[in-house]
């Protein structure tokens, strides 16, 4: 074990996401229980390069696992992007005594630790804090389940005014660059049709399909849009079937940043508490580098650079059968 290791810093970082306050309070825990100081750097790389680094102690993260968002606050950088900022964030790190640093966040905030790591040699260890499950080296980032809970609450909520008024609705779930919201959430929904990033948007076909759904008295119809979908989003799909089909009684609803609030679900609570443990117990055998992750319910430590280059891909068997399901 590293005998050195006696302040550990914690942050969260990019867009926040449900049980990023779990893996700050494991972490915290862990580290005092083994005798080491945590520090919380609060608003990210911006904290880190202005200094706002405070102790934090057990009763400091005390009922928090079950509440959304981040105590730690988070913020981007365009700052820490250039060799002035990184320099000053050492500098801090230097000051305060930090030994290692747990980052919390997605891809953007690796990338900015492997460059940090690379120009001063510091131990960084990665959770991986981002709703959209794109990371690669987990099956699941913290965040993911809730947010996918939070749109199937609300679409099966849209569904009941849809099947009242016979309409055809577009929602636009969270996605810029991968489907895996929208994906399971269409699935768990009974969406008539799920467009993503990551394939074609054929508007033939899909319209196609609506037509079936007509011809067979289907009272309402959802199609879940990632917000990434080659055709622009919900509003662009929906005014291109419109422009088609002016027999379909369309709406749009995005849901936006509701998607990252609430309370974690347990599974996420869980996951954030067992990677935040991990990660402490990492950096106490050395480790660096490297987000923690879970894969088949193993604990796998990924480079930065392959967590955020190797993006994990959409299973799509999962489209056909989500297709299959809602002909």
């Amino acid at each position: 074990m590293n005998k050195k290791l006696k302040a550990i810093g914690i942050f969260t970082s990019g867009g926040d996401s449900p049980g990023m306050n779990a893996a700050i309070r494991a972490v915290v825990r862990t580290a005092l229980y083994h005798g080491i100081q945590p520090f919380g750097i609060y608003r990210g790389y911006e904290g880190l390069i202005d200094g706002n680094i405070q102790p934090l102690y057990s009763h400091s993260v005390s009922n928090i696992i079950q509440r959304g968002g981040t105590i730690l606050k988070s913020a981007r950088s365009e700052r820490f992007r250039t060799a002035e900022g990184m320099a000053q964030a050492w500098a801090q790190v230097r000051a305060s005594g930090l030994d290692a640093i747990v980052a919390i966040g997605g891809d953007g905030t690796f990338s900015g630790a492997e460059e940090f790591a690379r120009s001063y040699p510091f131990p960084i260890i990665g959770l991986p804090g981002t709703i959209d499950n794109d990371l690669f080296g987990t099956d699941y980032t913290i965040g993911y389940d809730t947010a996918l809970n939070t749109v199937v609450e609300a679409v099966d909520k849209i569904r009941d005014t849809a099947d009242s008024h016979e309409r055809l609705f577009f929602i636009e779930v969270m996605g810029r660059d991968a489907g895996f919201i929208a994906l399971r959430s269409g699935i768990a929904v009974g969406a008539e049709d799920i467009l993503i990033p990551e394939t074609r948007t054929d508007l033939d076909e899909l319209i196609d399909r609506l037509d079936t759904g007509l011809r067979r008295n289907k009272s309402s119809s959802i199609i879940i849009v990632a917000e990434g979908d080659e055709l622009g989003g919900a509003y662009a799909v929906a005014e291109r079937v419109k422009e088609r089909c002016p027999r379909f009684r369309t709406r749009v609803t995005v849901l936006g940043h509701i998607q990252r609030g609430g309370a974690p679900s347990c599974l996420d609570r869980v996951l954030a508490s067992t990677l935040g443990y991990e990660a402490v117990t990492a950096l106490m055998n050395g480790m660096q580098g490297v987000m923690v992750g879970q894969v088949d319910r193993k604990i796998t430590f990924t480079p930065f650079e392959y967590a955020t280059k190797h993006h994990q891909e959409i299973n799509r068997s999962l489209l056909d059968m989500a297709r299959i399901l809602s002909s």
